[in-house]
């Protein structure tokens, strides 16, 4: 490559021999930026410290291309190994402490290369030349939190520069740094920083909740929590709420589930979080069970839930009085797999099933309607169909009417809140990062909510009756939604008609729609003034039906009466501090209150200083102010103590058990129990015999025995262990199966003795895994012993006899 001399550095930035520096964090500095504006990267070589004082007395910048790279020993078995960058340069700046002037001088400096220089355009990617600054690291954290990718949080970092030249480091850099931040937070493991994360959330409101279960061997598998909003939310609008499970949104693909509800502007909100291990009617039950102790085990009116026969089964033990509805979309997904062939070659069959679901409110005309379907496409005899009408009083609309609902018929919140997850989500995320973005996704539902609060206050609702005395009675009362909502029931009076009543104590009357089929009964009692209609309108939804606002019209009753205006839809449905059972306050923000509180003090201490220059004590009175005001501002920064009297975690009183909560978090599990995840649907993770390599071409006879004999060790091992363990459950099942496994064994024989033989070898193989047993030997002489010695059939008695003396005898 020949020499090559750097000859387009200014003279003043050129390095020279007698040149001295006031430290040599300075003279790296000064050769880095030569390096720079010469086209070549530096780096450290060695160093020299005094022994007594530890300060360095020497030092020496090299080339990065000085020296070679040594021989790897891994090189023979490394397939495409990385290019060399070193050439044996010895360009380099020595520097030595100078003991009188304390300064550092260069006494060595060498400006040759052996190499090409890198051009002015390139020379930002040399190693020297790149850092993560503080500001970039600030940027680069904010971005990666607000669910950006690497290649977008560059990209908008080298914007905000003017290029990426200016930027000082490269896309691998702010993929080092990212990777190398993970590590940080998970040195301590994924329990520790777990624990970590929520005593941060506990320090800053302790009205969060969160709780873990353990398995036998101390490891997490299910983890539920909830902040203070969360609570606040769940008692205002309890009454309905949804829960699903969704995968491949975190790196273990545990299942997330989400409670949600809707809240008075029909806006979705968040209940609680919770990642399962698995999808189990035990880990079902603990999650309801910790999220109704959250909430103060207050149950909800109705959950709406798919058809997971797990989920179910939970909800029956945990809730049994909420009424529990099944998702008609995931019926519909189901019918799809079921009832496949009838899409395709029976076009009216969909209306005619989606008819059922949701159209007939009577229960008789439900039934003749689903007898009709069944003979109409002759599948009365299909199984799925026969199990799914046992559930109808979970989906029909004729039974669903008659519990409150909140007009949900679906899980569709809970596909909504997975499909934002997953725009934000990514499945490398590790735990605290998946709750870091967890909360992004329920802050913008929480936006979502503040903006559709505003839009009802700035916006006034359109009405399309302008006289209607009613509309103007809940134009200011209802929430936008609602009113759309009930401003289209007022709308469909007009088609109404009165075809029958019957006016006594309680006033009856038939309505129906012109020209259309259908009737619905409307009772009015004027003594009580109360009103009920048989579509349920008000029942499920929460506001009057058409049928009952016609009657009111014909009685001439303007206005609404206040008991059918449901709080829940009402513009201040939210309006009033949130309680629990134990009347504790919770607080949304606890930070909201830190700033409200000292923000009040600004005009007390305004006051103060206009009377000490008005008065001739006023120095005294100044410096009492002064005084104060540092007081409350040292108990603005120890915002807990001045909070803990106020926000108390819900169903605990914080104060009395600060002890042992402190004592909750300290105590670190083992770990967080791993799931096996199955990557590939079509492909299983392979067990330890299907793991070991095949014989290669030549291997010896010997070899391929040897390993032959290891695989039937291994896989008899197998078999007895499950055979022991079947034996010490102590239940019939497990006896039944030995049973069978005995006679499957002597099927070649004939008779019962040999049964007993083959059920005796057994127990003596089992015998032999566990030890030499005297118990289980003579427990299985006792159930053989007789049919063995007298060589006769291996009967009911024999067996009963036999075994409950071995029971007796274990």
């Amino acid at each position: 490559m020949g020499i090559h001399v750097p000859s387009n550095v200014p003279m003043e930035s050129t390095p020279f021999k007698g040149m001295e520096f006031e430290a040599n964090e300075i003279a790296y500095g000064f050769y880095n930026e030569y390096g720079r504006k010469a086209g070549f990267s530096i780096r450290k070589e060695y160093v020299n410290k005094c022994k007594k004082t530890g300060v360095v007395t020497s030092r020496r910048f090299v080339c990065a291309k000085e020296r070679v790279r040594g021989k790897d020993k891994r090189d023979q078995n490394v397939k495409n190994p990385r290019a060399e960058t070193r050439c044996g340069c010895e360009a380099c700046l020595v520097i030595v402490l100078n003991r009188d002037s304390k300064k550092y001088v260069v006494s060595e400096f060498i400006a040759e290369h052996n190499h090409y220089l890198h051009l002015p355009s390139t020379v930002h990617m040399m190693p020297s030349q790149r850092k993560v600054a503080a500001t970039h690291a600030i940027e680069i954290d904010l971005a990666h939190e607000s669910g950006l990718g690497l290649k977008q949080s560059y990209e908008l970092l080298s914007k905000q520069v003017g290029g990426y030249d200016n930027l000082g480091f490269t896309k691998q850099d702010h993929k080092n740094y990212l990777r190398t931040k993970q590590e940080r937070d998970m040195e301590h493991g994924a329990a520790a920083s777990l624990g970590r994360y929520f005593s941060r959330q506990l320090k800053e409101n302790p009205s969060y909740y969160f709780a873990t279960q353990l398995d036998c061997e101390e490891l997490i598998t299910n983890i539920f929590w909830a902040d203070a909003r969360m609570i606040i939310d769940y008692s205002h609008f309890d009454d309905v709420i949804t829960f699903d499970t969704t995968y491949s949104i975190n790196r273990d693909a545990r299942p997330l589930g989400v409670f949600l509800g809707l809240n008075h502007h029909r806006e979705t909100i968040v209940f609680g979080g919770a990642l399962l291990y698995d999808e189990t009617i035990e880990s079902f039950v603990w999650l309801f069970e910790t999220f109704l102790e959250a909430m103060s085990e207050k149950k909800p009116v109705t959950i709406f839930i798919d058809q997971d026969a797990a989920m179910s089964a939970a909800i029956k033990v945990v809730m049994p009085k909420t009424y529990h509805a099944l998702c008609s979309w995931h019926m519909w997904q189901n019918a799809e797999k079921h009832l496949g062939h009838l899409l395709k070659t029976e076009p009216q069959f969909n209306a005619d099933f989606l008819a059922c679901i949701y159209e007939y409110d009577g229960e008789d005309e439900f039934l003749r309607v689903w007898n009709e379907m069944l003979d109409k496409y002759d599948i009365r005899e299909n199984k799925w169909l026969i199990d799914l009408f046992k559930l109808k009083e979970k989906w029909a609309q004729a039974y669903v009417k008659r519990t409150f609902t909140a007009g949900m018929k679906t899980t569709q919140l809970s596909e909504s809140f997975n499909a934002d997850l997953k725009d934000c989500l990514r499945t490398d995320l590790n735990i605290v990062e998946f709750f870091t973005h967890f909360e992004t996704v329920v802050n913008q539902k929480r936006d979502k909510e503040l903006e559709a609060e505003y839009n009802s206050r700035q916006k006034f609702p359109r009405l399309t009756l302008k006289s209607s005395p009613m509309l103007n009675q809940v134009a200011t009362v209802y929430t936008p939604k609602l009113f759309d909502f009930f401003q289209t029931e007022v709308e469909e009076v007009m088609a109404l008609s009165i075809l029958e009543r019957n006016v006594s104590q309680t006033h009856s009357y038939v309505v129906g729609v012109f020209n259309q089929n259908g009737k619905y009964e409307v009772m009015w009692n004027p003594l009580d003034e109360t009103l009920s209609c048989s579509c349920k309108k008000f029942e499920s939804f929460g506001i009057l039906c058409r049928h009952g606002l016609k009657v009111l019209d014909v009685l001439d009753i303007k206005l609404i009466p206040n008991r059918y205006i449901m709080k829940r839809w009402r513009r201040d449905a939210k309006h009033g501090s949130g309680k629990n059972c134990t009347t504790h306050n919770i607080k949304p923000d606890t930070r909201l209150e830190y700033v409200d509180r000292y923000r009040d003090l600004c005009p007390k201490y305004i006051q103060l200083v206009n009377e000490a220059c008005e008065t001739k004590e006023g120095h005294n009175i100044l410096s009492l102010a002064i005084a104060d005001l540092k007081k409350n501002l040292c108990d603005f920064r120890n915002c807990k103590a001045n909070v803990e009297e106020d926000i108390i975690r819900p169903s605990t009183d914080f104060a009395d058990q600060e002890d042992q909560l402190c004592a909750s978090i300290t105590i670190v599990p083992k770990g967080i129990k791993k799931r096996e995840v199955y990557r590939n649907k079509k492909r299983r993770t392979k067990s330890w015999i299907e793991k070991m390599r095949k014989p290669k071409e030549g291997t010896s006879k010997k070899q391929t025995k040897k390993r032959k004999v290891q695989e039937e060790i291994y896989a008899h091992d197998i078999v007895a262990q499950k055979k022991t363990e079947d034996i010490s459950s102590g239940n019939i099942t497990s006896f039944t199966q030995l049973l069978m496994s005995a006679s499957t064994s002597s099927a070649a024989h004939q008779g019962g003795s040999s049964a007993s033989v083959a059920l005796a070898s057994h127990l003596k193989s089992t015998s032999s895994v566990v030890g030499s047993n005297d118990k289980i030997n003579g427990a299985g002489g006792l159930l053989t012993q007789g049919s063995v010695a007298s060589g006769g059939p291996l009967t009911q008695e024999s067996i009963t006899n036999g075994w409950n003396s071995m029971v007796h005898n274990l």
